[in-house]
């Protein structure tokens, strides 16, 4: 079912997202995080894909068996990263034999030790080409497009990261989800800039929950996301006295508090960065009810 569809259905909801594990040995590991994670009856999930599309035969695969084997709602991810309209068009066509419906479409990330994004082509440069070749070829995917509550690092400016989002979606994107943040009023003010501009469509924000202070410094320096500057030294002081267990415990509660004041001012739903860790999000969500 069409994932716009199921928004409507659901006055609150939480999403999930999950990143295929590169050695098929983990896979029972990760399917077993997915069957924890089921008993919070995700509206949908989404899977990811490694640079280059170097796990895009694993998404496809794990997609089919979220759907089939758990009667999960998933969403794969598609990049422009490696991309020409045949690959594009014979993945879209093995996900549409599989049943699934929706996609998020993104440009993508530079390949590791690579600053700057270079295109592949010129018929895939940016994730509104995506959007409009899915939309014009396969108008049956409901498509999800990326949001930047601090802009897009590569933006000149946030009105004209903003202007690239309507873009998105009056091409024929039906929903926005958000990269991660940390201050939940960057997030309302995203939505309201947005709706300004004449954006309608649902913003979802997305949420990580900072479970190692190591991997979340990289994770900021990659997307632009900021920390704030007291959170950071909470998290840093969790560090010296109890190690990495203190900064997990510190970021699930704070992601817990952040998820409340989302959902109390507003917020359709919440789409949790689950980094494959069924216990954080569990935490998260099972601390609301």
């Amino acid at each position: 079912m069409h994932i716009s569809e199921l928004m409507t259905q659901n006055d609150l909801f939480f999403s999930l997202e999950f990143f295929p594990p590169k050695d098929r040995a983990a896979w029972p590991g990760f399917f077993e995080q997915v069957k924890k994670l089921k008993i919070l009856n995700p509206l949908f999930v989404s899977v990811t894909y490694g640079a280059g599309g170097s796990t895009q035969a694993y998404t496809l695969e794990i997609v089919s068996r979220l759907k089939k084997d758990y009667g999960l709602e998933p969403m794969a991810h598609l990049t422009c990263i490696g991309a020409s309209s045949g690959s594009i068009s014979s993945f879209l066509d093995r996900l549409h034999q599989a049943g699934i419906e929706n996609v998020l479409a993104l440009r993508g990330d530079p390949p590791q030790g690579q600053k700057e994004f270079v295109p592949d082509s010129t018929e895939f440069r940016y994730a509104s080409d995506l959007v409009q070749f899915i939309r014009k070829n396969y108008p049956h995917f409901c498509l999800g497009v990326a949001g930047y509550p601090e802009g897009h690092s590569e933006a000149a400016s946030m009105e004209e990261d903003l202007g690239f989002l309507k873009f998105k979606l009056d091409a024929g994107g039906d929903f926005v989800i958000t990269q991660l943040f940390f201050d939940n009023n960057l997030y309302f003010d995203f939505v309201a800039r947005a709706r300004k501009l004449g954006i309608d469509k649902p913003i979802i924000p997305g949420i990580l929950p900072i479970m190692n202070l190591k991997v979340i410094k990289r994770i900021v320096s990659l997307c632009g996301a900021t920390i704030p500057e007291e959170y950071l030294q909470s998290l840093e002081d969790a560090q010296k006295k109890h190690g990495d267990e203190g900064v997990k415990s510190l970021g699930i509660e704070y992601a817990r508090e952040q998820v409340k004041d989302l959902l109390r001012r507003g917020a359709p739903g919440i789409h949790l960065y689950t980094l494959n860790k069924a216990d954080a999000c569990l935490k998260i969500v099972k601390s609301l009810h």
